[in-house]
């Protein structure tokens, strides 16, 4: 699965999970709403900076946290991390 569809599922389900809108997190993670969808969507790609804004900001998380998911764990081709 595409790193651009990853984060925007990650992002998508912590913020429903804490029961927030598009447009709240956005708002505190000064981004645009629409942008907002775009990265969940996984229709544009997002930067460091503005992925810092929307998890750190906007969803109120550490980066660390974000990533620690299974989606994230990349095993090499001998199937060891």
């Amino acid at each position: 699965m595409d790193i651009k569809v990853r984060i925007g599922l990650r992002i998508k389900e912590l913020r429903t999970e804490k029961n927030l809108t598009q447009e709240a997190v956005a708002f505190k993670a000064d981004i645009d709403r629409t942008f907002m969808n775009h990265i969940e969507n996984a229709r544009r790609s997002i930067s460091i900076t503005t992925l810092e804004k929307v998890v750190c900001h906007g969803l109120e998380m550490d980066l660390s946290d974000f990533f620690n998911t299974p989606s994230f764990i990349i095993k090499n081709k001998g199937g060891k991390l």
